[in-house]
C-alpha cells in the first residue's frame, strides 16, 4: 500500500501525520559520485504525479552516466538518478482535465513524452520532439512524473503483470523501434551483433517478427541466453569467426551476407562490422550509440553500388511504448530471464559496478517500502 492515501489538490506535498515528507533516493553530484541520501518528496505541479518505485532496473546507460555524467539526462545537481521503472499511483495533482488515474493504481511510466506540437511530432517523429524532456529519478522511492509523460505516455499495469516485468517496457520499446527503422519482414536474416540486454530483447522481438535471426557476441553464456530467451535460430562466436566474410560464409546461403544487420554494442569497430555483414541490398541499423566524436571507414563504393542502406534508431515512442508493455502483458516476451540478481535500492551502486563488470545481465532494485 502506497504511503499516501488520497488524491491531492492545492497542497499536493503538505507534511501530514501519516504521510512522509522526505524520502531516499540516489542523487549524482557528479561523475564516480552519487550518493544514496534522504531528500524532499518531490512537490508536484498541476497535471503531475508521484509514483511510489516498487522495481527499479539497472541499464547500460545508466553506467554511463555514473561514469562520465551525461548532458541531457543529467542537467541539474544534484540530479535524480535511474529510468527504467514501474510502481504505484501514490499522489495526484489533476489539472483542468479529468486524471486517467487513482491513488493506488498499478503504473509503468516511459521516460519521455512528446509535446504533439512541434515541428516533428507533426511528421509523426515523435521520438525526435523539440520539447522531449528526458526523465530520471527513478532509483528512489518516489518519482515525479512530469504532466506531459502522465498524460501521454503513462499506463496501467494489468493485474498479473510482476513489477519487474512491467520495468521492462522502456528498454523493448526501445527495440520496438529500432526494428521498424529496420523494416523487418518475415523471413528475413537478421544478424544482432551484441547481447547484451538491448541484443537479447532484439533477438526476441525479431522472431516474433518473423524473422530467421543469428546471435553474434563473444560470450558462451550471452550466446546461450540468445537461443533460449531469444529463440535464435542460430549462433556465432564473433572469438571464433572475428572476420565479417567468415561470418557471412558460416551463417547466411552462398555466403552473400544477412538482409538486416542490427549492432547492439556502440563501438566504431563494430560499426563497421556489421556493416561488412549486410547482403547487396541490405539493410543496416547502427543502433548502438558511440562516444561523441566518434568516427568510422566506410567502402563507399560497396555502399553505392551495393546499394546498403544505413539506418539509426534513438529512443522510442508512446506508440512502440504501448506495444511493449502489451508484449510483456501477454507473455511473448517474459524477461525475467535477463534478471540475473535482485537487490535493495539502497545498493544500486554495487548493482551498476556489477553491471559494468560484465558479471550481470539486468539487476531488479527493490525499495524497502514496496509490497
Amino acid at each position: 500500500m502506497s504511503a499516501f492515501q488520497q488524491k491531492t489538490h492545492s497542497e499536493p506535498n503538505a507534511p501530514g501525520p501519516d504521510k512522509p515528507d522526505t524520502m531516499m533516493a540516489a542523487l549524482f553530484y557528479e561523475p564516480n559520485v552519487v550518493r544514496y541520501e534522504e531528500t524532499p518528496i518531490p512537490t508536484l505541479a498541476p497535471g503531475e504525479l508521484l509514483i511510489q518505485v516498487e522495481t527499479a532496473l539497472t541499464c547500460g546507460t545508466d553506467v554511463k552516466c555514473y561514469r562520465r555524467g551525461h548532458p541531457v539526462l543529467l542537467k541539474n545537481f544534484p540530479s535524480p538518478f535511474g529510468h527504467e521503472f514501474a510502481g504505484t499511483v501514490a499522489q495526484i495533482n489533476p489539472d483542468n482535465m479529468e486524471c486517467r488515474f487513482e491513488i493506488g493504481d498499478r503504473v509503468v511510466s516511459a521516460n519521455s513524452a512528446p509535446c504533439y506540437q512541434c515541428f516533428y511530432c507533426h511528421r509523426g517523429q515523435t521520438n525526435l520532439c523539440d520539447n522531449l524532456d528526458l526523465l530520471n529519478g527513478a532509483y528512489a522511492e518516489f518519482i515525479r512524473i512530469p504532466a506531459q509523460i502522465a498524460r501521454y505516455n503513462t499506463y496501467r499495469i494489468p493485474d498479473h503483470v510482476p513489477f519487474e516485468v512491467a520495468a521492462f517496457s522502456e528498454p523493448l520499446a526501445v527495440c520496438l523501434h529500432g526494428l521498424e527503422q529496420a523494416h523487418i519482414a518475415p523471413g528475413d536474416r537478421v544478424a544482432v551483433m551484441g547481447l547484451g540486454p538491448i541484443g537479447q530483447l532484439m533477438t526476441r522481438a525479431a522472431k516474433l517478427k518473423g524473422a530467421h535471426v543469428t546471435a553474434l557476441a563473444r560470450s558462451p553464456q550471452k550466446l546461450a541466453l540468445a537461443q533460449n530467451f531469444g529463440q535464435a535460430d542460430a549462433t556465432v562466436n564473433l572469438v571464433e569467426y572475428p572476420e565479417p566474410e567468415a561470418i557471412r560464409q558460416v551463417a547466411t546461403p552462398e555466403g552473400r551476407g544477412f538482409d538486416i544487420a542490427i549492432e547492439a554494442i556502440g563501438t566504431p569497430e563494430t560499426w563497421e562490422k556489421a556493416i561488412a555483414l549486410a547482403r547487396k541490398g541490405g539493410t543496416v541499423n547502427l543502433f548502438g550509440g558511440c562516444k561523441g566524436g566518434s568516427t568510422i571507414q566506410l567502402d563507399t563504393r560497396r555502399l553505392h553500388y551495393d546499394e546498403i542502406k544505413l539506418v539509426s534508431s534513438f529512443h522510442h515512442t508512446p506508440h512502440h511504448f504501448r506495444g511493449a508493455l502489451e508484449m510483456l502483458s501477454s507473455g511473448q516476451v517474459d524477461p525475467r530471464a535477463l534478471i540475473t540478481d535482485i537487490l535493495p535500492m539502497a545498493r544500486f551502486e554495487t548493482a551498476l559496478q556489477r553491471i559494468e563488470a560484465g558479471q550481470d545481465m539486468k539487476i531488479a532494485l527493490k525499495n524497502a517500502r514496496a509490497e
